[in-house]
């Protein structure tokens, strides 16, 4: 299977964009769109003529706001967060077989320490709803907009923004957490310190100089690591500030 994560910044403003002309040729079995910023009644109509056969979408209780939408092509039982308060539409869980397959658009701490201790009780609260997943046995994996580099080949400026909000120390710490927890960075895995970034600043020409951070991902648990045969991040692909990344896996 092709699994691909992409936070679009607006899926408005993609479709406008001609944003998923590519997904004619990558043909992907499962599409995790994050930061959609329209409720239901705004799903601009194109999305549902692109040819999946399940769209589940979760959408923010406030108007224009983060969201999250995945596009299908085989059957699961989708439902919303199970592990926090989810009136900002951030999380879609799937779950198949014996695979719970995680969309979430992970929250930004940069606005205020407020909204930082709120990203830090997300990350808490779904580490430990992962390890009850996984004393069950099930096989996970975890997409999307994680809002944080892990480390410093994860982002071209690492000095300059130590003390930002998406590269601080608690920040991630977390994500070695994670790993320690059982799980695996994909691209890490398939590509080992190979420098490659997934969102760039609408600044400054950010993107066109390669100024850049990767921070998104597919984190799978080590219980499918023998089945995981490729990672990827397609910075060729435009129309938001970040690029679609995605694994293929046997499942």
């Amino acid at each position: 299977m092709k699994l691909i994560s992409w936070n679009v910044n607006g899926l408005r403003a993609a479709v406008s964009k001609d944003s998923f002309a590519w997904l004619d040729s990558v043909k992907p079995d499962f599409l995790g769109l994050q930061e959609t910023k329209a409720s239901e009644d705004k799903i601009p109509s194109e999305i549902y003529s692109l040819g999946f056969k399940e769209i589940n979408i979760n959408s923010a209780a406030r108007a224009g706001y983060s969201g999250v939408m995945s596009l299908v092509n085989f059957d699961t039982l989708c439902t919303k967060s199970l592990f926090f308060d989810d009136n900002e539409g951030r999380v879609l869980e799937h779950r198949f077989g014996n695979v719970v397959l995680f969309n979430i658009y992970f929250p930004n701490g940069q606005k205020d320490e407020e909204r930082l201790s709120y990203k830090m009780k997300f990350y808490a609260n779904f580490l430990a709803y992962l390890d009850e997943l996984k004393a069950q046995n099930f096989d996970i994996i975890i997409c999307g907009d994680v809002n944080t580099a892990h480390q410093e080949i994860d982002l071209k400026n690492p000095k300059a923004n130590a003390k930002t909000s998406g590269f601080l120390p608690i920040e991630r710490a977390w994500i070695d957490e994670l790993l320690s927890h059982g799980f695996i960075d994909t691209f890490r895995q398939i590509h080992g310190d190979e420098v490659k970034y997934s969102w760039w600043s609408y600044r400054f020409k950010a993107r066109e100089k390669n100024i850049g951070w990767r921070i998104d991902y597919f984190f799978i648990s080590k219980s499918l690591k023998d089945r995981l045969k490729d990672a990827f991040i397609l910075d060729e692909i435009y129309g938001s500030d970040h690029c679609p990344v995605g694994i293929e896996i046997d499942l």
